[in-house]
């Protein structure tokens, strides 16, 4: 029996921050309480915050399919050092989740590589049947996505944005027709349904080259993300489906998306922390890092944003952690791939937010306990309280980190928080008592939903 006591810290309890001891018995907290009695190594944390592990609901592991961009390995590692104890992988890999069967043979490959624990998405393409679905959750999967405007080759079972080609090749995305004939076998599964929220016809209407920033604005407009809130969201009201927006990028999109919920919608937003501390005219000093779909927008985007995590609209901050190799992302900008790395930055800057908001414990709110909830994780994961694992983040509040690539472990280094100061820094991470913030060992587990109707 191992036993371990972390001593002095201030603790994110369930009930708010307190001055306790936690204690943990084989991996698992079974006391947090003040001046417990010292039963095997004390850990002295006197000083720090000690914060649940974060769960990041949305990352691209990229592997299978593009192991150079990213493996598991590498996502996970970059996991572990910024203090995130489980991620959540998009199906958008090659080939993409989207049987059961896949499902599978992507949990072996990252048991294997995870130095986090993880959970797996299921993909709904728009010729899945519910028996998929009911397949997908009984293997595991911790809820589905639908890549609205995005079609799918049959030859590469891969996702792809592919707008106005008639290649026979291409299944057509998933529409709101999906979604409502599948919307009803979800919500009776339990699990969320989560889109990628762009409506095709205004992106068609709004389709250009992409040579510059500005080109990139004008072709993902804001019109796009609200015109798919409000059309996904009345099937998920119609359904008693959970829908879930990922990646939440807009002012137009928030405001569609609280008109859902206040007629009765069960939905949960998502957004990033780069929607939430960059705005378009960043462009000229990130440079192409910053090249990502939904865009980082305007200012009044940005703090409609943060006044909505602050209300508390917004429940989840995740990444949309989405590597490219650093010289894919230095190609001229038409051809600049979309995506940047987030997951080694994403506590750090939450908590960055959180205490320029004024109350620094809003982070482990957005990042771990709602994460967890949404995708019923939290009987044993995102708090700090006995029976749930030991996952647990070691704050020091008084020290500062410079976002650098040379820390990075993330196989594209340059990320678009580079160069970013946060007023504080990770100073030790443990994954079911084990300290892995540093050349942790693969010992990830797959993460499953408590809750999902068999």
């Amino acid at each position: 029996m191992t036993e371990l006591l972390f001593r002095g810290g201030t603790v994110h309890t369930v009930d708010g921050p307190k001055q306790a001891d936690v204690n943990v018995t084989d991996g698992v907290i079974t006391r947090v309480e003040q001046r417990l009695p010292v039963q095997g190594r004390v850990i002295d944390v006197s000083g720090m915050y000690v914060l649940p592990g974060g769960v990041d609901v949305h990352v691209h592991s990229r592997d299978p399919g593009f192991p150079d961009k990213e493996d598991f390995a590498s996502l996970t590692a970059a996991a572990a050092a910024g203090g995130i104890t489980v991620v959540l992988d998009m199906p958008n890999t090659v080939p993409a989740v989207d049987t059961a069967g896949m499902l599978e043979s992507k949990a072996a490959m990252a048991r294997s590589k995870a130095r986090v624990d993880f959970g797996l998405w299921g993909l709904i393409r728009s010729s899945t049947k519910t028996d998929q679905l009911e397949a997908m959750a009984a293997a595991g999967a911790i809820g589905f996505k639908a890549y609205l405007a995005y079609s799918f080759s049959m030859s590469r079972k891969q996702v792809l944005y592919s707008p106005g080609t008639d290649d026979p090749d291409l299944e057509p995305p998933a529409d709101y027709g999906t979604l409502a004939q599948l919307a009803p076998a979800v919500a009776h599964l339990g699990l969320p349904l989560a889109i990628h929220a762009e409506d095709p016809t205004v992106l068609a209407a709004f389709r250009r080259p992409i040579s510059s920033y500005e080109d990139l604005l004008a072709s993902r407009p804001p019109e796009a993300e609200a015109v798919a809130v409000s059309a996904a969201a009345a099937v998920a009201r119609e359904s008693g489906a959970h829908l879930h927006i990922a990646h939440l990028s807009s002012a137009l999109g928030l405001q569609a998306a609280e008109d859902a919920m206040r007629i009765g919608t069960t939905l949960t937003l998502e957004t990033c922390p780069q929607f939430l501390l960059l705005t378009s005219e960043d462009f000229d000093r990130v440079g192409s890092a910053m090249k990502m779909l939904p865009p980082i927008r305007t200012a009044a985007d940005r703090e409609a944003l943060v006044d909505g995590l602050e209300r508390g609209a917004i429940t989840i901050v995740s990444t949309d952690h989405a590597p490219h190799t650093d010289e894919e992302k230095s190609l001229p900008f038409e051809d600049v791939p979309a995506g940047s790395p987030g997951v080694q930055t994403l506590y750090l800057s939450c908590l960055q937010i959180a205490k320029d908001l004024g109350d620094v414990w809003l982070a482990p709110r957005w990042v771990s306990e709602a994460p967890a909830r949404l995708v019923g994780l939290e009987g044993h994961k995102g708090a700090i309280a006995p029976g749930f694992d030991a996952d647990l983040v070691i704050v020091d509040p008084n020290a500062k980190t410079r976002v650098h690539a040379e820390q990075m472990r993330s196989r594209q280094r340059h990320g678009v928080l580079e160069g970013m100061d946060f007023d504080f820094a990770i100073k030790d991470v443990y994954l079911r008592g084990e300290s892995i913030a540093n050349r942790a060992p693969a010992r990830g587990r797959m993460v499953r939903p408590a809750m999902v109707v068999g």
